[in-house]
This record gives structure tokens, C-alpha cells and sequence, in this order.
């Protein structure tokens, strides 16, 4: 069901229909908004800002977290989109929590995110999919045919609780891809992360060599992954010094437009913006694409990077 006042395009829905055109790629743009701060004659096109490339986009890309830690229905989705949708390409369900809404409900959410051309993703509950399974072969095939038929477009495939030999970590891209989805492989420095863990018991259980992630997002892209999102505990959250060190491992070793980083604090999205510029791919919550947002366009910023964020292009 589509939510309501917006048109029912037959091609491209239901949502159990709809298909982005390319992975992480929600379709050509239903139409350009009149953003203000482009609008040279009629609004404040004539002040300084860093242009932003319409969608889609390959790099500045921003996806934002959905329903978690706080509640999100669709006048509130819609409030989001309809007023800063031109800067949102991503909308990801965190975790499972997806499958506690009702099937009308969440078929609201989805359907208005592809009317907005915003690509939508489930969170890494297929860790929870493997280890509660009787038969993780089926179990994975129904979680990706369900997933489907919902009208997701993008598969999160993390390990952070998990022990997984990489090679079945691949295994799992091609079954995504064979369901007709997109894989997004999350890959970190930290096990057990995700779920609020504690930076002690973080702490207790060790950190992986950056190498390890390095490596393994090469053989993700040498498998054909687009994107590749990057766990942020053990590196910015949850950690008594930021390991701004891995960062640089993994963006000297990997394309930069082939990563998001997770920067769901405006202090951390503030650095990887002043470090790295506009271009650098970030998930952060929905609560905050407006400061991220401002801050991508050079319009404001905390006071490291107030004035200084600009582009030559």
C-alpha cells in the first residue's frame, strides 16, 4: 500500500516489485527540488556554498538510521524526506528491527523512502538469522525472499558478534545477489560490537588488525561489492581514543567511494568531513541530516571546520 497522497507509480511498485536500477542506486530523481540555497534569483544560490551533486550518487553519499532507538512512522519519515530528502540516499533499518513492525507499516515506510529515490536497508540481523536457525540454508533464503517481497533493496551482511570464515562471508554476497538484492558487507576492527556493548568489555575482548579489514574489503570488491560500511566501535565508538589511525589504513588500501564509514555523533562526522571533505560516504542518524548536511555545503560547522569545509570543482 502506498502511503497515502502519494501517487502509485505501476512500474516501479508495490514495493515487492520495485527494484533500484543499480545496487544502492534508487532511480533517476522524480524531480529536482527547488533547494534554496541553489536557487540564485529567488533564494540564497548567491552565498558561498559547496554544490551537491544530485542523485545518485557515488560519493558525499549519506544514509541515515531508521526506526531504533527511537520510534518512526511515516509522518515523521515523510517530514524528514519532504524537507531534506534531496540530501538523504540511504535509509537503514538498524538491526532487526524492521521485523517487529506491522507488514502494512513498513510498507508505508518503504514506499515512501522510493518515492523520495532513497534506496532502503536492512540492518545486520542476519547474524541473528545463522545463529538461530535450524537450517541456516533455508532460513537465509526465506529471510532474503521475505526481505524482497518487503521491497528492501540493499542486504546488510555483518559479522560483529560472529566468528565467519571469510570465504562463507562471500558466499553470502552471492545468495544476496542471487535473491535479486544488493550486499552490503559491514566489516570492523571490533568484535562483539553493535548492540550498546560497553567500551570496557570491548576493551576485554581485543581489537583485529587493521589489515584484517583491509583485506577483507578487498575481496569484497574484487567480488563486485559496491559499498562497504565500516563498524564504528572499537574505532570511534565506544573507545577512550579514537583509532583515527585504522582509518587511514583502510582509506589508503580502499577507494574512498567504495566505503561508509558509521559517524553517528556530530563530533565524529565533523572530523571525517574535515579530514577527508564533502565527498566521504557517512551513515548517521536521521536526527542529524541537517547538521551534516550544513556542514557537507560549507554553510556552518563546529569550530574546527566553521568556514573551512569548501570544494574546487
Amino acid at each position: 500500500m502506498a502511503p497515502t497522497g502519494l501517487p502509485i507509480r505501476r512500474a516501479r511498485f508495490p514495493c515487492s516489485g520495485w527494484r533500484p536500477l543499480t545496487p544502492f542506486r534508487a532511480g533517476s530523481a522524480l524531480h529536482r527540488p527547488n533547494v534554496m540555497l541553489e536557487d540564485e534569483k529567488n533564494g540564497f544560490g548567491f552565498i558561498r556554498h559547496n554544490p551537491r551533486d544530485p542523485k545518485p550518487r557515488k560519493t558525499s553519499v549519506t544514509e541515515i538510521r531508521g526506526p531504533y532507538y527511537s520510534v518512526m512512522g511515516k509522518n515523521y519519515l515523510q517530514d524528514v524526506l519532504e524537507t531534506m530528502g534531496y540530501y538523504v540516499d540511504g535509509l537503514k533499518f538498524a538491526g532487526g528491527s524492521f521485523s517487529l513492525f506491522p507488514e502494512e507499516k513498513l510498507h508505508e515506510l518503504i514506499a515512501l523512502a522510493h518515492h523520495h529515490d532513497v534506496y532502503v536497508s536492512t540492518g545486520g540481523w542476519i547474524e541473528h538469522i545463522l545463529t538461530h536457525s535450524a537450517n541456516p540454508q533455508n532460513a537465509v533464503d526465506r529471510y532474503l525472499e521475505t526481505c524482497k517481497r518487503m521491497g528492501f533493496d540493499v542486504i546488510e551482511l555483518s559479522t560483529g558478534f560472529l566468528s565467519l570464515p571469510p570465504d562463507d562471508w562471500l558466499r553470502l554476497v552471492d545468495r544476496v545477489r542471487d535473491a535479486g538484492l544488493t550486499p552490503k558487507p559491514e566489516i570492523g576492527i571490533q568484535f562483539g560490537a553493535g548492540g550498546d556493548t560497553a567500551a570496557s568489555e570491548l576493551k576485554s575482548m581485543g581489537q583485529s588488525d587493521p589489515s584484517k579489514v583491509v583485506n577483507l574489503g578487498k575481496r569484497f570488491l574484487d567480488a563486485g561489492v559496491e559499498r562497504l560500511m565500516i563498524e564504528s566501535e572499537g574505532i570511534t565508538e565506544n573507545v577512550e581514543t579514537w583509532h583515527t589511525d585504522v582509518i587511514q589504513t583502510i582509506l589508503r588500501d580502499l577507494p574512498m567511494e567504495k566505503v561508509m564509514f558509521e559517524a553517528a555523533d556530530p563530533a565524529v562526522f565533523n572530523w571525517y568531513v574535515r579530514e577527508f571533505g564533502i565527498d566521504v560516504n557517512l551513515f548517521v542518524d536521521h536526527s542529524q541530516i541537517v547538521q551534516l548536511s550544513a556542514l557537507r555545503a560549507g554553510i556552518w560547522g563546529m569550530s574546527d571546520t566553521f568556514g573551512k569545509v569548501t570544494s574546487f570543482r
